[in-house]
Order: structure tokens, then C-alpha cells, then sequence
């Protein structure tokens, strides 16, 4: 069926929306949200980005966990959004639903893969919206559209219910326009615990220099108004190994996850692809099972290292993203540099397990950038209560 122009600009998959009233009186009553069309709604099909997809999976049986806490807590549900076909992409193209405009870069594009759920935000249409985070598909598109992003620790909230791409990575994460409300959700939808103390706050050099210039330069700012809440950053470098490490042991484990869980269903519907996914899934069958072995056993000494580094409430800040969201002119190419010069920065959350929350913090061009804290798995409640008093700082 042919789409209007409107149903591909948009933030939410083609056809009728779905609609759930949450529960009258709750701490989120009066507040309207989205979710990544990855989480099942009972009665209704998870397309998953993919028209294959819908077309070989019914209609689901039951509603994800973590879309009933929140209707329980009296958010109301206003509708599915696009996403990456099998949340495997950085940019938010996907060529059957439509790449959904960014409502504050529209020549660029949103960001994968949960790419209708910041635009969602973004435009306006809800008061926050879920996403999932498995290579930086929460944190990227909140850079790229202007909004707040989070990314819980891995395992603090349950996927059950939503479709898989590489398990030992997949969180759930939302987005939200200010902080009040992105801390809102997380009050109702993580685990029970203290906010602690924050601090030092840490700038490691290497990532910082693995950023545009410009990028860095315009983020200035927000690293003072971090520093105003927490003190003077302490320097240091990351990863001597240089950020390539991150994002080659990432992109092996990745690959082999992503086969393990899509690979039978590739192999026996044959779907169809666009730009980019099936050399993707492709580049995943043939990866070498030792090249994942040695991802893991990095992944295991480089999470001893961030335990060391950020036991005691350490916070890191750095550009969410080393750059402003490419241009929709942008060549395949070109999409493929920005991909893994990005996805060597956020593997520092994905293979460490960590919480991220990007703060929408200036402008390059035109274009929204973020700058990311980020803090030791379990601190999250932490990071959101400080993610809202460096929001306040900078006027957002």
C-alpha cells in the first residue's frame, strides 16, 4: 500500500494507531507516550521496521512488562513508532515506513534505531516516548533531534515482551523532552534505590578528541555547567588502547548476537532489506567465532576497569555524539564512517553495562548535539537526579 507524504515524514508507523488509557490518579497520569515498534501491545502486530516481519509474526498475546508499568502508573499510550527495520541501524532510514523527519534538523537524519521515538518527542506529539539502546539507538537520536535520552544499566528493567537483537546489549531507554518528566519515568520504572552522592566528575581526553572539533568547542559550555554542579573535571584517558578497541570488540559481539537471535528467521524468510541492513546481517553470518570469543573477554576486564573508575558515584562527560546527525544527502559511505567513529564512544556504556543520559546542549549549524554523563551500572537514579540539576544549570 502506497504511503502519503505525511505517514513517511512521520514519527509513528503507517496505519491506525494504537490508544490505551493508563490507569486514573497515577504519579504519571496526564502525560502521553509512545513506544519503539519492538514492544508488543497485546492484539496488535510488532512490525519490528520490517513488512516481513509483520507478515510471518501474529498479532502479540500480551503487552510488554514495562509498557503496562506505565500505563499502570497512568501515562497513556498514543501510538507505535518507526524504528531501524530489526533495530539494526544508526541513521533511522528505513524505506518501507518511511525515515521519519527530524523536527530540529530536518535535512538531517533522526537517528537509529529508535528514531520515531525521539522525533515523537521532538515534534511535540508526547510528553516521552520508549526506545531501546543496544549500540547507542537511545543516546544517538536524542544527540541528533534535541531531546533527553536515557539508557539504563544493562539489566535494570525487562525486554520481555520486545524483539531481540544483540541480548547481552538490548536495554530498554526513553526519551523525553526535559528532565522532570525523563526522571518521572525512571521513578516508576526502576528498580527501588537511593539517588547517592555524585561525583568526582571526569573528562577523559580521548573521547573528547575523537569529536568534531566544532563539537567540542560548542560543548563547552555545558562541561562548565557540569562542573559548576560537581566540581572541577578531573582529566584522563580512557581507553589507551585508542577508541577503535571499543568499537571493534562492540561490532564483533554484536554481529555474532545478532545472528544467533535473527539469523534463522533471515535465513528462512528472506526478507527484504533496505539500504544497508542485509550487508549488515550479512557481515554477522560470516563473523569469525573467535573474533567474538576475544570481544568478550575484553568486555570482561574493560567492566572490571569502569567498575574501579566509577565505584562511588565517578561520573564521565563527553560528547554523546562526535558529530551533528548527517546529512539525509549523506552517501552510504558516508554513513558508514560516522557510523563507527560514533559507535567507538557509545560501546563505552555498551560494553560496560553503564547508565547514560544525553542532555540536549547546543547547536552546531543549525543542528542539536548532546552531551552524555555517565555513571556505574546501578547509579542510575543517581544519574537522572544529576542529569536534572545540569539541566537546570544550563537554562534547559
Amino acid at each position: 500500500m502506497a504511503l502519503t507524504q505525511a505517514e513517511r515524514d512521520g514519527a509513528f508507523i503507517p496505519g491506525p494507531r494504537v490508544a490505551l488509557a493508563g490507569t486514573p490518579g497515577g504519579p504519571l497520569a496526564g502525560l502521553r507516550f509512545a513506544v519503539k515498534d519492538l514492544y508488543d501491545v497485546a492484539g496488535e502486530v510488532t512490525s519490528y521496521g520490517n513488512p516481513d516481519w509483520a507478515r510471518s509474526h501474529g498479532v502479540a498475546a500480551s503487552t510488554a512488562p514495562v509498557v503496562l508499568a506505565l500505563l499502570e502508573a497512568g501515562a497513556s499510550l498514543v501510538g507505535k513508532t518507526k524504528t531501524v527495520e530489526l533495530a539494526f541501524g544508526l541513521t533511522g532510514e528505513n524505506v518501507w515506513h518511511g525515515t521519519p523527519i527530524n523536527p530540529n534538523a530536518p535535512d538531517r537524519f533522526p537517528g537509529g534505531s529508535s528514531c520515531g521515538s525521539a522525533a515523537a518527542v521532538a515534534a511535540g506529539e508526547v510528553d516521552f516516548a520508549m526506545g531501546s539502546d543496544t549500540g547507542g539507538s537511545v543516546r544517538i537520536p536524542a544527540s541528533y533531534c534535541g531531546v533527553f535520552g536515557f539508557r539504563p544499566s544493562w539489566g535494570a528493567i525487562s525486554l520481555a515482551g520486545c524483539c531481540a537483537l544483540g541480548p547481552s546489549f538490548d536495554t530498554p531507554g526513553w526519551f523525553a523532552a526535559n528532565a522532570a518528566v525523563l526522571a518521572r519515568v525512571g521513578g516508576e520504572i526502576l528498580p527501588l534505590g537511593k539517588a547517592g552522592a555524585a561525583g568526582p566528575l571526569l573528562q577523559p581526553d580521548d573521547v573528547w578528541a575523537n569529536a568534531d572539533p566544532k563539537v567540542a568547542a560548542l560543548l563547552q559550555p555545558a562541561l562548565a555547567a557540569s562542573e559548576r554542579v560537581m566540581g572541577q573535571a578531573l582529566r584522563l584517558t580512557l581507553m589507551p588502547e585508542g577508541l577503535f578497541e571499543l568499537y571493534e570488540n562492540f561490532r564483533c559481539m554484536q554481529a555474532q548476537e545478532a545472528w544467533a537471535t535473527l539469523g534463522r528467521w533471515v535465513t528462512q524468510t528472506k526478507p527484504g532489506f533496505g539500504p544497508g541492513v542485509g550487508e549488515r546481517f550479512a557481515a554477522a553470518q560470516a563473523m569469525p567465532a573467535e573474533k567474538a570469543a576475544a570481544g568478550r573477554g575484553f568486555r570482561k576486564r574493560f567492566q572490571h576497569r569502569m567498575r574501579c573508575l566509577l565505584e562511588g558515584g565517578a561520573v564521565l562527560a563527553y560528547p554523546t555524539s562526535p558529530m551533528a546527525a548527517p546529512l539525509l544527502a549523506a552517501s552510504q559511505a558516508e554513513q558508514n564512517a560516522v557510523r563507527e567513529q560514533t559507535m567507538g564512544v557509545t560501546a563505552i556504556a555498551g560494553l560496560g553495562g553503564l547508565c547514560e543520559v544525553s542532555i540536549p546542549a547546543a547547536r552546531l549549524d543549525g543542528a542539536p548535539i548532546g552531551l552524555s554523563l555517565v555513571a556505574a551500572a546501578g547509579q542510575d537514579r543517581m544519574l537522572l537526579s544529576l542529569a536534572a540539576r545540569v539541566a537546570e544549570e544550563l537554562g534547559l
